[in-house]
């Protein structure tokens, strides 16, 4: 994916977010994480982007600033 298609993916999952609200925002990430990781052939290559994303964000504090 090229910097353009992933600027263009991600303003148009900012869009979805803010047509659905904020209180259906967690709804569609999970729709949109359970589609994209049914393209993985394997379990692992999925738990390992899951654990990545948690590590980083365990990381940071409640703030959002490293701890």
């Amino acid at each position: 994916m090229t910097d353009a298609d992933l600027d263009q993916s991600y303003t148009s999952l900012c869009e979805a977010m803010a047509a659905v609200g904020e209180t259906r925002t967690p709804l569609l990430l999970s729709m949109l994480c359970l589609s994209l990781m049914s393209r993985f052939e394997r379990a692992d290559e999925v738990l390992a982007l899951i654990a990545n994303a948690q590590s980083r964000l365990e990381e940071e504090g409640a703030d959002g600033h490293p701890a």
